[in-house]
């Protein structure tokens, strides 16, 4: 029995994602589908507002994987995504289910879709000596060690630079052989990419009305409960974490956080479609104002 496609429904936060995956699953037999979460923030167990976590009920329709996977006090990585990513949709495809992964993490998505290529075990030491010479040395070398690496960075990224250069060293493989290399779900799989879009006034006016509703749903008494942890680094940084930390701080009021929220959730859309544009596997999708879930879920299955 030939093995159902894998399906991508990807696009911005705000744009509608989760209600159309659920539609879609509605769409099938009974059990047929199961949702794969591609999101950097719901793999954090104590965080369900600010991440808009799907609900309980919405996980008794449809079973979901990736959600809940690690605490906050640790870190949290694509390439550790992607491991649990293809473990799950190997096993969906195995007991003959359709995997549909959901989200708006376009890194998380390209390590799935592409792989990762392993940047072996550099030690800090290594990246301290190569970040404290001159750039112009570190670029000559780069040029010399891995050329088509150097000619897709530029000469003043110095970041880019040392971390290729750290890949040489730590290997002795160039990076961008290794980078030939990677593996993902993509060509192994019949996958279907779909984007979802929206004007961006009609988008900004339902992130902004998504940040109200998380405050009414108690997205301070949650951040509050996140600060007595010792966050991770990534989980420090998401969105609604330092906003209301400066309330609690005293530098200024909550009007100013929910303002704050808005404004650098706008901007992380903006960022999500830069990077979702760039790949031109996504078949774009724009549901019209007043179009429900359910026939966006439609239009979706019709595309495939």
């Amino acid at each position: 029995m030939n093995k159902p496609p894998v399906i991508f429904i990807a696009g911005p936060t705000g744009v509608g994602k989760s209600a159309v995956a659920m539609a879609f699953a509605g769409l099938a037999t009974p059990e047929a589908v199961e949702i794969v979460a591609c999101d950097a923030i719901q793999v954090y167990r104590e965080v369900a507002i600010a991440s808009d976590k799907p609900s309980s009920e919405m996980r008794r329709q449809v079973r979901h994987h990736l959600l809940d996977v690690v605490s906050v006090v640790e870190e949290f990585n694509a390439a550790r995504y992607r491991a649990l990513a293809v473990a799950a949709v190997d096993d969906i495809l195995a007991r003959g289910k359709q995997p549909v992964i959901v989200g708006g993490s376009g890194m998380y998505m390209m390590a799935l879709l592409d792989g990762l290529f392993e940047e072996g075990g550099a030690s800090e030491s290594l990246r301290v000596a190569l970040e404290g010479r001159e750039l112009s040395g570190l670029y000559a070398e780069l040029q010399r060690v891995d050329p088509q690496a150097a000619a897709k960075i530029s000469s003043n990224d110095k970041k880019r630079i040392v971390r290729a250069l750290e890949v040489f060293h730590a290997t002795g493989v160039p990076m961008s052989v290794q980078q030939k290399k990677r593996e993902g779900l993509w060509g192994k799989h019949d996958i279907r990419i779909i984007g979802l879009e929206r004007p961006r006034a009609e988008l900004y006016r339902r992130v902004e009305a998504r940040v109200d509703a998380m405050f009414d749903a108690g997205l301070v008494d949650e951040v509050k409960g996140l600060l007595r942890r010792p966050l991770s680094l990534t989980a420090a940084r998401i969105i609604g974490v330092p906003e209301i930390k400066g309330v609690l701080n005293g530098e200024y009021d909550l009007e100013r956080a929910r303002y704050l929220i808005k404004l650098h959730t706008r901007h992380y859309v903006k960022r999500q479609m830069t990077w979702f544009r760039k790949d031109k596997r996504l078949q774009w999708l724009v549901p019209g104002p007043n179009e429900t879930a359910p026939e966006t879920a439609q239009r979706i299955k019709d595309m495939i």
